[in-house]
């Protein structure tokens, strides 16, 4: 507690320093509707005055007027003008407008609308009139939702869904083919294998919007297919805004638990980092002696090594988590600086009271044996502590013609876990010789995420002219570290008598472990634009360059043990007996446990990569007809990956594994049927690369499932075509209507696959070509035509049904022909892996801005997926369908809607997550099974 305080009082310090303008104010963005982006220096006047500004340099505008009821006038050379009434100022407030101007032919043409209607279409406009196909959530789309944070308010947009709260995908297809930028530029994850990162870190109250693309065009990145998920970060706030929130979450199933299962850890483990107290007690390069050496170091060297190897039972606490918001702009002359910041903190307690695992092949001797025979049952007890903190400091310059923007976003995670299991291992490894097993763990996690963005926008020629040519320029470093510390792993085997005793022939010995993992990512980019005209109507010319450098330094410490002689003090299987000093190996005992001499660091078990990513595009957007648009475009990337590292005898020393240099064009046509319906079609090329863990010779074992990830050298990028077809209608009232069809060619898809015979071994490889047949209804209807009184109610509601058919390499085809039970038929196409066959998302959404009150009932389901591909004898692993139903009610009180309640309920239902072994003529089998339970929080804000 006395590290809250700390945080609490600081803020509130910051809070009470702040001074309140006397004035209200309205502030928005003017937003060019032709190209779907800021309009600089178009001009805002108050009707009846000669009051009134011009959009700056990045399209946001502000007015401070008095307290009263106001019309404004936006106007720009060639566009129609626009009146919008009923905007109502209140002292100390602040009313934010965005308004889309459209093109205009005629002379003089003036649109009259209502703050109300304009605020509700804004976002709408921008979609109907994006170049490419996407769907987006505003700011103020955002604050309606009430939504905290950023992956609870993307669950509203269409053909998204969220997975374990926290990851994007998008049309059902896995994280390999979805992407997440943050302001435009890569950023890795607190898991650097993983496309996506985490939506939860973001608060919503720093977020100016986030755009969901679904097909590509030639200014952005190449490497994804199902859809590219852009954070974008305010500049700061159009007045001091600062902000303190506080939440808990109860579980039924996990929280107030006194079977929950903890270890001791370190000092600092509260702020998501290790103090030290688990680093490697010895050098890697350490010779270890051996008993036979007789000598006293190996005793002081066994005495190193941590003894806590089993969790102790303690009760479960709740889920908290506190955070506050800071931000603030000031004028320099006719310049503004200004600032926005964030820090959350998050700890959650996780307690699995029956996690199960298991490793099943079918019968090798009798194909008319349709059962499955397991190799691994494993059920027991898990406790976690998931500790992250996140840290974001913005700051920006804008003059009449610049931008400089500079962000700085830090992400802390540690992850401790105790678990004890059961198990029944086949020691030949296709069911028999069935030895009984107890294992414990204890194991801790930190995970760390430093990112840079430094950005500058220009307007490079004279304000005077109507046709702009801008350039902008990032550059965006980021360095993440993953770091296994003291994974102590303790298997113990269990005689006929009860007794337990250290059995590497049944299960492995006793192990300690580390693995690091340490990754840079420099990023940069530069991008120009010029506004031209052509067939006599505005076109725009848009080309740039890009360059990424991704290096990976990967290694792994392993320990184990053995004892010598008597070994009574381990009968009972109390594990933290095993390197009790009064029991470790002494020379003059020549007893007990002792740390095996083999255990020396293996240049095998680390490795380092590269990888060189170059790029130039070019494209135009121009109008064919008045109603026909199109965006033809060509963006080429070079991409080079190195590896070094070592396999047994053979040493790679900066191998260039993959050198491609690959053109990928983008085309879309958008028909506009007529004010409010269009017609879109588009074609593109993208990739997807080879992660740097599946490019490598990496072996990276998991003690508790005796599962072993290994990677390879043979893989090649896959190349995949998309073409998409949609019609879109835009009702008034923020009402959407769209049918949308998709197909996508993949050749050389990457999937992960068990190995040959192998059912605990799991890699990668191009398993042959696929094709994605898909179709998305996606409907956006308030009730209001049922009854006036449920205008407020919307129902949002998002379907993707999808066939994927992989055609199987011959090595695949032949080894399932062989492993074939009786009456069985081996088709040579199967589901793609990693594909959905079916996304579902319902919701009703209550939204009542008058009373402050926003509640919802969100549904999301998604079919069962092919998530490990059998080979031979092991068969299929597919996760089963999660059935999502939530309930989030938000509602604001006091004065100005300071103070704001958040209420949710996730996974109502009480749904397993269940993945599972299918086979023919058979029942499933557990491949993993987790019960999430059902989450209760409650969380305050308050905006100073």
């Amino acid at each position: 507690m006395k590290h809250i305080q700390k945080v609490l009082a600081f803020v509130l310090f910051l809070v009470t320093s702040s001074v309140v303008f006397s004035q209200g104010k309205v502030t928005g963005t003017v937003i060019d509707g032709e190209f779907n982006e800021p309009m600089a220096f178009a001009n805002i006047l108050v009707k009846g005055t000669t009051t009134g500004v011009t959009s700056d340099f990045d399209g946001k505008y502000e007015l401070e007027l008095e307290e009263g009821t106001y019309t404004l006038v936006f106007s720009f050379v060639g566009y129609a003008t626009k009146e919008i009434s009923d905007i109502v100022i209140k002292d100390n407030e602040v009313f934010t407008l965005d308004v889309v101007m459209e093109t205009n032919s005629l002379d003089t043409v003036v649109i009259t609308t209502s703050t109300r209607r304009n605020t509700e279409n804004a976002v709408l406009n921008i979609q109907k009139k994006s170049a490419v196909v996407l769907d987006g959530l505003s700011s103020q789309a955002i604050k309606s939702t009430g939504a905290s944070n950023v992956a609870t308010a993307v669950k509203s947009v269409p053909g998204v869904s969220i997975q374990g709260d926290k990851y994007v995908f998008v049309r059902g297809l896995g994280d390999r083919y979805t992407k997440t930028t943050l302001n435009g530029m890569d950023i890795p994850g607190l898991d650097p294998d993983r496309n996506t990162i985490q939506m939860d870190l973001f608060p919503t109250n720093i977020i100016e919007n986030v755009i969901v693309l679904k097909s590509a065009a030639a200014e952005y990145p190449a490497d994804f297919t199902g859809g590219i998920v852009d954070i974008v970060t305010k500049d700061f706030p159009s007045k001091a805004e600062y902000s303190i929130s506080l939440g808990s979450g109860y579980n039924p199933d996990m929280h107030f638990n006194d079977q929950y299962l903890r270890s001791e850890g370190s000092d600092t483990d509260f702020w998501g980092y290790d103090d030290g107290t688990r680093n490697l007690p010895i050098n890697r390069y350490q010779r270890i002696p051996g008993t036979f050496d007789n000598k006293l170091l190996l005793t002081t060297l066994t005495g190193r090594f941590l003894n806590e190897l089993a969790g102790e039972q303690a009760t479960s606490g709740m889920n908290f988590d506190f955070g506050f918001t800071l931000g603030n702009q000031y004028d320099i002359d006719d310049n503004k600086l200004g600032y926005q910041a964030s820090f959350s903190y998050k700890n959650e307690t996780t307690f699995y009271e029956d996690r199960q695992d298991g490793a099943y092949v079918k019968n090798n001797a009798d194909t008319s044996d349709n059962d499955l025979n397991f190799t691994l049952a494993s059920s027991g007890s898990e406790g976690i502590n998931n500790v992250i903190l996140n840290g974001m400091l913005g700051l920006t310059y804008k003059t009449d013609k610049a931008k400089y923007k500079a962000n700085l976003l830090h992400i802390q995670n540690g992850e401790s876990a105790a678990g004890f299991f059961n198990q029944t291992i086949s020691q030949d490894g296709v069911g028999g010789g069935l030895e009984p097993l107890t294992k414990n763990s204890v194991t801790y996690t930190e995970r760390s995420i430093t990112s840079v963005l430094l950005t500058g926008k220009h307007r490079l020629n004279s304000i005077a002219e109507n046709n702009a040519f801008n350039m902008e320029w990032k550059i965006a470093p980021t360095f993440s570290k993953v770091m296994d510390k003291a994974h102590r792993i303790t298997p113990l085997q269990r005689a006929d008598n009860g007794e337990f005793f250290v059995s590497p022939s049944a299960a492995t010995f006793p192990i300690q472990l580390w693995r690091n993992l340490i990754e840079e990512n420099w990023a940069a980019k530069i991008d120009f634009d010029k506004t031209v005209e052509l067939f006599g109507r505005p076109a725009k010319i848009k080309f740039g360059g890009a360059f990424t450098y991704k290096f990976r330094d990967f290694s792994t410490d392993d320990y184990t043990f053995n004892i010598q002689g008597e070994d009574s003090f381990i009968a009972s299987g109390d594990v933290n007996q095993l390197l009790n000093p009064d029991n470790i190996w002494t020379p003059q005992t020549d007893s007990g446990t002792y740390l095996i001499s083999i255990d020396t660091f293996n240049p095998n078990d680390a490795y380092e990569g590269e990888h060189q990513i170059a790029a130039t595009y070019a494209s135009a957007e121009f109008n064919v007809s008045e109603k026909l648009k199109s965006v033809l475009g060509l963006r080429i990337e070079s991409f080079n990956s190195y590896y070094t590292g070592q396999d047994n005898e053979t040493v790679f020393e900066r191998e260039n594994i993959l050198d491609e240099l690959d053109l990928f064009p983008s085309a879309n046509l958008i028909y506009a049927v007529n004010d409010k319906s269009n017609i879109r079609s588009s074609y593109s090329r993208t990739t997807a690369r080879p992660s740097f863990r599946e490019a490598s010779l990496a072996q990276i074992f998991d003690p508790i499932t005796n599962r072993l990830f290994l990677g390879t050298l043979d893989l090649v990028p896959t190349y995949v075509n998309n073409f998409d077809i949609r019609y879109e209608f835009f009702g008034g009232n923020g009402q959407t209507f769209a049918i949308s069809g998709f197909y996508k060619d993949f050749t050389d898809p990457i999937e992960q696959v068990f190995f040959q015979q192998a059912p605990t071994q799991i890699t990668y490889g191009n398993l042959g070509n696929a094709e994605v047949f898909g179709a998305e209804f996606e409907l956006r209807q308030r009730l209001g035509f049922l009854s006036e009184g449920l205008n407020n109610l919307r129902l949002i509601t998002n379907v993707t049904v999808t066939e994927s058919r992989l055609t199987m390499g011959d090595d695949e085809f032949s080894s399932r022909q062989l492993a074939a039970r009786d009456g069985e038929t081996i088709d040579r196409e199967r589901d793609m892996q990693g594909q959905a066959p079916y996304v579902i998302n319902v919701g009703l959404d209550y939204n009542n801005s008058d009373v402050g009150l926003q509640t919802g009932l969100f549904f999301n389901v998604q079919g069962e997926t092919l998530e490990v591909v059998g080979i031979g004898l092991v068969p299929d692993v597919f996760t089963q369908p999660f059935n999502s139903l939530n309930f989030t009610l938000n509602k604001t009180f006091g004065a100005n809607g300071r103070s704001a309640i958040d209420l949710k309920v996730n996974n109502i239902l009480g749904a397993e997550r269940l993945s599972e072994y299918v086979s023919f003529g058979t029942s499933n089998e557990v491949f993993s099974l987790r019960q999430p339970g059902t989450e209760f929080s409650l969380g305050y804000t308050y905006k100073f």
